[in-house]
C-alpha cells in the first residue's frame, strides 16, 4: 500500500486513467453534496485558507506500461473524483465561452485534467465511468449534445456547477486555485499484498456510504477475474439493475434483496444486515458459480419489478399488481416470488397464479378491514411457502390460509361483513380502493376512481337542516354519530361541492345528482325517497354481499382440507406436559415458572407439545425446552456467535445432535437462574419478532 497526500491536479497529471470498475455503483451524488463541496471551496477562498481535506481515493494500479496510459481501478472515492471532474469541465467551458478572461486556461484544464493527449479510444479519457454514466461524461468532455432520454446525475450536477461558475460568487481563477488547495490522500494498493475486498468493506463498514445492494454488487463482481467480471456485469447484472426505476433503484434493490433472501431462507433478514446475510447465503447456496447465482437473481428481480411497476401483458395479472400497490401490501412479495417461479416452471397455470395472488390480496384486505394488527404478516408470508405441496399446489395454499388461527387468522365471511358494514370506512387509508372495487366489480367499462370524490349521503355537518332531522328521526344525533362514516352512507360523486349539506331530495334531483349518476354504487340510493338509519343499513348489507364476492374466502372442500387439518389436530392433541417421563414436582415447578415468562413475551407466542420437547414459536421455534430429571435443557434458535451472554451460560452445539432447534444450549437448574435464562430467550424471540 502506498499513500500520498496531494491534490486533484497532481493525481490527474500525466498519462493516467482512473477507471470505475463494473461492480461499483453508478454516480449518485445529489445537488446537496455538490452544494456542500462548493461551499467548502467558497469558504476556503474567502477565509484565505491554505487547504481543505476532502477525503481519500483508494485505487489499484492495474498495469504499468513504459509507454501509454497508467490505469488505476478506483475502489473508493469515485463520487468526489467524478464531482471534481464535473466542476473542472464547467470551469473549462466557461473559459472557452469567455476568452476575454485570460486568468483561466481552458486547453490546460483539458490536457492536464480531462484527456490524455495523443491517445485513442477510451484511453483518451482520464476518468472512465461505469457503462451507465460513461457516455454522459465523455459527451461533456467532448462538448457533444447529450440525449435527454433519461435523468442523469452527471448532467444535473454539471449544470449545477455551470450555474455556480457563471454566478461569479468566486472568480474563475479563484475556483481553479481552490481546486488545487483541496487535499486528497491517494492510496494505491498492491494486488499481491493487499486484499481489496477486505479494504473496501473496512472503508464502508459504517454503512453510511453504500447501500446494501451496492455492497452486494461489489462482493459479487469484485471476486471474479476480469473477463468473467465483464461478462457477468454486462450480460446479467446490468440488465438486472435496469429492471429497477432509476430514481428508486438503490432503495428498491435493497428491498428486493431482503425479500429475495426471505424467500430463499424462510426468515426475514434485518434491514441493515442484508449484505452480511447475502454473503452467508452465497457460501451455502445451491449454485455452482457466481454466474448461475446472478442469473437466479435476475430471474427473481424480473418477477419483483413486474409486481412493483405493474408490468404484465396479462390484464388480470396487471390488475392484481395494481391492487397490491393500492393496498401497499408489499409484505406478500417474498411468497409471491416463489409462486411466480413455480408458475414459470409449469407447476401451476397462469389462472392458478392469479387465484393465489387474489387470495393474498383478500387476506390482507380482510385483515385491514377487521383491524387486525399487521406486525405478524411479514413472518406469515415469509414462511407460507413451507406449506406448499407441489402435488396439491392450490389446495395446500388454501388450506394454509383457512387453518390460520388467532393473530394470523383469515377473517371469515361473517366477521368480515360485520366489520365492513359497521366500522368507520371513511377514515381508512384504503377507502378509495374499497369504494373503487365495489363500483368496478364486473364492470366492463370501469371508472377511474381518481376522477371522483367521496360523498357522505347523510352530511357531516353537526348542524343538520330541518329536512335531514325529519328524515333521520328524533334520535338523529345518535344516527349521525353511529352511521356517518360507515360504508352504507358513503358513495362517489363528481359533484361533492355542489351537493354539500343539501337535503336528500336535492341530492337526488339536482344537476349531477344521484338520479343522473351512472355509477353502480348509487343504484340503491336512486331508488329511495328518504334517507335514514334503516336505509343506510340496507345499503351496507347490499354492498357487504358484493364485497364477499370481490374479496372472497378461500374455497376448499372438507375433503380437500382434511389431510392438512388432520396433521394440525394431531400436533395439538397428541402430547401434553404430563407426557414427558422425567416430569416431577421440581421440574414441573421450573417449567411452569419458565413457561409463564415465555408466554408473557407476547400474545403472538405459541406453545406446542412435541414428542420429546416443548416448542415456543412465532412463525418458527425460538426456544425449545427438554424436561430432564433435575433440570430443564433449552435449545435457543439463533447463531451462537450472535448471542450476548455475559454470564457465559450458553454452549455452542451447532456441531452436535440434540433434540430441539438451534445452535445454542443452556440449562435451568433453579429459579435463581430464571432472569439470566430469560435474557437469552428474549434475544432469540426478538430475532424473529423484529
Amino acid at each position: 500500500m502506498d499513500a500520498i497526500k496531494g491534490n486533484m491536479f497532481a493525481i490527474l497529471n500525466g498519462y493516467k486513467q482512473f477507471i470505475i470498475p463494473v461492480y461499483q455503483r453508478i454516480y449518485s451524488w445529489e445537488r446537496e453534496q455538490c452544494q456542500r463541496l462548493w461551499q467548502d471551496i467558497v469558504a476556503m477562498q474567502k477565509e484565505n485558507k491554505v487547504g481543505h481535506f476532502v477525503g481519500s481515493i483508494v485505487n489499484i494500479a492495474e498495469q504499468a506500461m513504459p509507454t501509454g496510459v497508467q490505469k488505476f481501478m478506483i475502489i473508493d472515492g469515485q463520487q468526489r473524483m467524478t464531482t471534481l471532474t464535473l466542476l473542472l469541465i464547467a470551469l473549462r467551458d466557461y473559459a472557452d465561452e469567455h476568452q476575454e478572461d485570460q486568468t483561466i486556461n481552458a486547453p490546460m484544464i483539458t490536457s492536464m485534467c480531462l484527456k490524455n493527449d495523443f491517445q485513442s479510444g477510451y484511453d483518451r479519457y482520464k476518468m472512465l465511468l461505469t457503462e451507465a454514466d460513461r457516455d454522459a461524461l465523455i459527451n461533456l468532455i467532448e462538448k457533444k449534445p447529450t440525449p435527454n432520454e433519461k435523468p442523469s446525475r452527471i448532467i444535473e450536477n454539471y449544470n449545477f456547477f455551470v450555474e455556480k461558475v457563471a454566478s461569479e460568487e468566486l472568480k474563475p481563477a479563484a475556483i481553479y486555485e481552490s481546486i488545487g488547495k483541496l487535499q486528497i490522500v491517494n492510496i494505491t494498493l498492491d494486488r499481491q499484498v493487499d486484499d481489496p475486498q477486505a479494504i473496501f468493506e473496512s472503508l464502508n463498514s459504517t454503512g453510511m456510504d453504500l447501500s446494501e445492494s451496492d455492497l452486494i454488487r461489489n462482493y459479487i463482481l469484485m471476486g471474479l477475474d476480469n473477463d468473467e467480471q465483464i461478462y457477468v456485469y454486462e450480460n446479467i447484472w446490468r440488465p438486472t439493475e435496469l429492471l429497477f426505476d432509476y430514481e428508486r433503484q438503490s432503495a428498491l434493490m435493497d428491498r428486493f434483496f431482503r425479500d429475495y433472501l426471505t424467500m430463499k431462507l424462510g426468515r426475514i433478514p434485518k434491514v441493515n444486515h442484508v449484505y452480511e446475510e447475502f454473503k452467508q447465503y452465497h457460501l451455502n447456496c445451491e449454485f455452482g458459480s457466481v454466474r448461475d447465482l446472478c442469473q437466479d437473481i435476475y430471474t427473481f428481480a424480473k418477477y419483483y419489478t413486474d409486481m412493483c411497476f405493474c408490468r404484465s401483458s396479462e390484464p388480470a395479472l396487471k390488475a392484481c399488481y395494481s391492487e397490491i400497490q393500492a393496498l401497499r401490501s408489499e409484505v406478500v412479495y417474498p411468497f409471491l416470488l416463489r409462486v411466480h417461479h413455480d408458475q414459470e416452471k409449469g407447476l401451476i397455470t397462469l389462472d392458478e397464479l392469479i387465484e393465489i395472488i387474489r387470495m393474498c390480496i383478500n387476506y390482507v384486505l380482510r385483515r385491514a378491514v377487521c383491524n387486525i394488527p399487521t406486525n405478524s404478516m411479514n413472518k406469515t408470508f415469509a414462511t407460507l411457502k413451507n406449506f406448499i405441496k407441489t402435488g396439491d399446489y392450490l389446495n395446500s395454499i388454501k388450506a394454509a390460509f383457512v387453518l390460520m388461527e388467532s393473530y394470523k387468522e383469515f377473517p371469515t365471511d361473517e366477521k368480515f361483513v360485520a366489520t365492513l358494514t359497521t366500522r368507520d370506512v371513511y377514515n381508512m387509508r384504503i377507502r378509495n380502493y374499497i369504494l373503487g372495487k365495489l363500483e368496478n366489480f364486473q364492470n366492463k367499462a370501469p371508472i377511474t376512481i381518481e376522477n371522483y370524490t367521496i360523498e357522505h349521503i347523510m352530511p357531516q355537518n353537526l348542524n343538520l337542516s330541518p329536512e335531514w332531522i325529519s328524515d333521520l328521526g328524533h334520535d338523529w344525533r345518535e344516527v349521525q354519530k353511529t352511521y356517518l362514516h360507515t360504508l352504507g352512507n358513503l358513495t362517489l360523486t363528481a359533484y361533492n361541492s355542489e351537493m354539500s349539506d343539501s337535503s336528500f331530495t336535492d341530492k337526488l334531483n339536482m344537476e349531477g345528482g344521484f338520479k343522473q349518476s351512472a355509477l353502480r354504487i348509487n343504484s340503491y340510493v336512486v331508488l329511495q325517497d328518504t334517507w335514514n338509519a334503516k336505509k343506510i343499513q340496507e345499503r351496507a348489507k347490499e354492498l357487504g354481499t358484493k364485497a364477499l364476492q370481490i374479496w372472497s374466502y378461500p374455497s376448499i372442500t372438507d375433503e380437500g382440507i382434511a389431510p392438512y387439518k388432520k396433521k394440525t389436530e394431531v400436533a395439538k392433541s397428541e402430547y401434553t406436559l404430563d407426557s414427558y417421563e422425567h416430569l416431577n414436582s421440581y421440574t414441573r415447578m421450573l417449567f411452569e415458572k419458565l413457561d409463564l415468562r415465555i408466554i408473557n413475551l407476547s400474545p403472538d407466542v405459541h406453545k406446542e407439545f412435541k414428542k420429546l420437547y416443548v416448542a415456543y414459536k412465532l412463525d418458527t421455534n425460538f426456544v425449545d425446552v427438554v424436561i430432564q430429571k433435575e433440570r430443564l435443557r433449552l435449545s435457543v434458535n439463533m447463531p451462537f456467535g450472535d448471542v450476548i451472554d455475559p454470564k457465559g451460560i450458553c454452549k455452542d452445539v451447532s456441531e452436535l445432535g440434540r433434540w430441539g432447534n438451534g445452535d445454542v444450549e443452556l440449562f435451568l437448574d433453579s429459579l435463581s437462574q430464571l432472569d439470566d435464562v430469560m435474557s437469552i430467550i428474549d434475544q432469540s424471540y426478538h430475532v424473529q419478532a423484529d
